[in-house]
């Protein structure tokens, strides 16, 4: 029986109910898992608000502000982690980032501003939260990330984000292979494509998803509670030998060739 009871994990990336991280959080809530939760700090607080306002039925116990830009910011996060909880099993990463103007057009005229930035949001920082979290998981642990397709083939209109991605894949090799001494477990889920904010900004979402649905061996495409379930899995010690893997939820597209 998949049970977190007892652990303790830390969900980055919700923004609204249609975040996979949301489908993950509520997955791990179910589970037993004492939640703490991370926001993007903005100057109005909006995004604090309406984050709260969401997981308020979760009962996080924790509720930081996490800009992985902010040097400061993570250090006093995982601060107050190890003053409140004393140790980390799970770490959460679903953080990604690429200006629109990159997310379309021709690749190479993607700007070096813009290409380093999609590189430290969406890759770096599961490099530097986990560097975090290390010390905190002595007990050993559970990371996991989200990636997609675009990070192996390309994908229209996904440009930069997939050298992004591809860069988080191996990062998760690396980090399995310097964490799994301390019983660390490192892996990714590849979720096919799914309605959210992050996704909105990708020209043609829409049409990938009706692609997904008449292509994939399962004829549609996949759910936030369907990844939120795959990330329990992955969480809990019915995964205890698997580390360093890319887990593809997406009905199978994958495999297809044509």
């Amino acid at each position: 029986m998949l049970d977190l009871t007892g652990k303790n994990a830390l969900v980055t990336g919700i923004a609204n109910n249609r975040s996979i991280a949301w489908g993950i959080a509520q997955q791990l809530h179910q589970a037993g898992a004492n939640l703490g939760v991370t926001y993007l700090p903005d100057e109005k607080g909006r995004f604090e608000k309406k984050v709260r306002e969401l997981v308020e039925p979760l009962n996080p116990s924790i509720f930081l502000p996490c800009d992985v830009q902010n040097e400061p910011q993570i250090e006093e996060g995982f601060q107050t982690i190890a003053a409140q909880w004393g140790k980390l099993d799970i770490l959460i990463h679903c953080l990604a980032f690429a200006n629109k103007e990159d997310l379309s057009g021709e690749f190479s005229a993607t700007s070096r501003e813009g290409f380093t930035q999609a590189l430290e949001i969406s890759s770096y920082s599961l490099t530097r939260l986990a560097k975090a979290a290390k010390p905190l998981m002595n007990e050993g642990g559970s990371i996991v990330t989200l990636t997609y397709l675009g990070g192996v083939k390309v994908i229209p209109n996904y440009n930069v984000m997939g050298i992004a991605k591809s860069a988080l894949e191996m990062s998760v090799r690396y980090l399995a292979a310097e964490l799994g001494p301390k019983n660390i477990r490192v892996n990714a889920i590849s979720a096919g494509p799914i309605r959210t904010l992050a996704s909105s900004a990708v020209g043609g979402i829409l049409d990938m998803i009706h692609h997904v649905e008449q292509v994939a061996p399962l004829r549609r495409t996949v759910t936030q509670t369907e990844v939120g379930n795959t990330a329990a899995f992955l969480c809990s010690d019915l995964a205890s030998g698997i580390t360093g893997q890319i887990i593809y939820v997406d009905a199978g597209y994958e495999i297809m060739g044509m």
